[in-house]
């Protein structure tokens, strides 16, 4: 398993996972969803508490 933490400028946004299945979870921080709710990191992935899972990497990353 790996993981990277996501910034959007100089705050953390959440973190991105690649598990041992080669699932990619991405999960945004609570802090970063109470804080910034309208700062999403890309429009396909809205600041919510829902987890965003993808079996390729999400373009976006």
């Amino acid at each position: 398993m790996r993981r990277a933490a996501i910034y959007y400028h100089e705050a953390l946004a959440g973190i991105l996972t690649e598990s041992d299945d080669r699932d990619y979870i991405f999960v945004y921080e609570e802090d970063y969803i109470k804080k910034y709710p309208g700062q999403f990191v890309t429009f396909t992935m809205p600041v919510s508490p829902q987890k965003y899972v993808g079996k390729r990497l999400f373009p976006f990353f």
